[in-house]
């Protein structure tokens, strides 16, 4: 295929299941009001951790076509059906790609597998459960869902997966690769994480409160997200309304600790400057920010010096708002579920505020937006963030449309 230089890239449809529900309206009901769905969970007994709240997905979807899939496999089924059917588009299927992040897979049916076949849990061990485990699992079954018989990747590093899942397709939409992109991310809570979390003591005893003064870590979650992406071009010519514009995505390292962001931001604010000039735009031209965001002091304190290195003396006046004080952290598909979350603000043309009641830190003096949505324009800009254990950092750039 020919590369298209230039190439405009059009998000035509968007799904997602998460703490609030299933499907984007339960989502952007659940953002807009303020509030938080993370909270008690019960997808295992967790009685000996020393947290116990989580954003678990109420009713974990039925799968019309195999009543027996991994939860993560779902989460992505049930969006993907969504946004593709948002999209309203005819599969062209050999060159479609499949593009993921995860970070879990099926862990939680592995972890099931092996209390059933140590005596820990009643039931029989069932080999199928061990079929889920792979990161790979919920792209691979979006694939055989919809017959996609392009390629399909799955990304996994840490917490900017589904983030980096964005870059890949645009990759392979900019070479001419694939005309169209499903491209998202599915993880399922699990005691494997949730219990390495908290031994690292970084989850908080309450729903997360990034950027607020009396933050105290993060809070997990689950659920899956897809977006729709294709040649802008393309979707005007067979009458689809694009949601948003998707610019640009740009990835760096902080190559300094296994664990801590770099203190100073500066990897983050590479994958934002990067992401920018990816899309042709600059730092004064954007309207709003989607940060990670977790609650964690350290996490919080390193994207504010990220801002200020970015925006300068704007830092603090660019609205920022964060996703994961709603819905919880959903690890590799956390990049997925707010970019989701982002194109919904752009085509409600509203900030969704953060969920949470203290004051803003005075240490990270963000311009947060809290109680009710912030009014944006219809060809806002906005970016969304995503940091990684690992110092794995990728933003990603999009824009409002008016229409066609």
């Amino acid at each position: 295929m020919t590369v298209r230089s230039g190439l405009r890239v059009a998000v035509t449809g968007v799904g997602a299941v998460t703490a609030w529900g299933a499907g984007v309206e339960a989502l952007w009901a659940g953002l807009v009001s303020g509030g938080t769905a993370v909270g008690p969970f019960s997808r295992w007994d967790h009685a000996r951790e020393t947290t116990h709240v989580a954003g678990e997905v109420p009713g974990v979807p039925d799968d019309p076509g195999r009543a027996d899939v991994g939860i993560a496999d779902r989460f992505a089924l049930a969006a993907a059906t969504e946004a593709l059917t948002m999209a309203g588009i005819d599969l062209p299927v050999e060159a479609t790609g499949v593009y993921f992040g995860s970070s879990t897979g099926g862990m939680f049916e592995s972890e099931r597998w092996y209390a059933r076949a140590t005596g820990r849990a009643p039931g029989r061990p069932r080999l199928r459960d061990l079929a889920y485990q792979p990161v790979s699992a919920p792209a691979q079954a979006v694939a055989r869902r919809f017959g996609i018989c392009g390629p399909v990747c799955t990304v996994s590093s840490a917490c900017a997966s589904g983030t980096l899942a964005v870059a890949v397709a645009l990759d392979a939409l900019r070479a001419g690769d694939v005309g169209v992109a499903v491209v998202g991310g599915a993880d399922s809570l699990c005691a494997t994480t949730y219990g390495g979390f908290n031994s690292l003591r970084s989850v908080d005893e309450r729903p997360c409160r990034p950027f607020r003064a009396d933050r105290a870590g993060l809070s997990l979650g689950e659920g899956g997200a897809v977006l729709v992406l294709e040649p802008w071009d393309d979707a005007v010519a067979r009458g689809a309304r694009p949601l948003a514009e998707m610019l640009g995505v740009g990835a760096s390292s902080d190559a300094s600790h296994m664990t801590a962001p770099d203190a100073e931001g500066r990897g983050a604010a590479r994958a934002l400057l990067l992401a920018l000039r990816d899309g042709g735009v600059g730092p004064d031209d954007v309207d709003f920010v989607n940060l990670h965001g977790t609650g964690t002091p350290l996490n919080d304190a390193a994207e504010w010096s990220a801002l200020r290195s970015v925006f300068g003396d704007r830092a603090g006046r660019i609205p920022a708002t964060a996703t994961k004080a709603s819905i919880g952290h959903l690890l590799g598909s956390a990049g997925a579920a707010e970019a989701v979350a982002t194109v919904l603000c752009l085509r409600e043309r509203a900030v969704h505020p953060t969920a949470g009641s203290a004051a803003v830190d005075p240490a990270t003096p963000v311009d947060l937006v809290v109680g009710e949505p912030r009014r944006i324009g219809p060809r806002a800009l906005a970016l969304s963030l995503s940091l990684a254990f690992g110092g794995c950092n990728a933003a990603l750039a999009c824009r409002g449309t008016t229409g066609v």
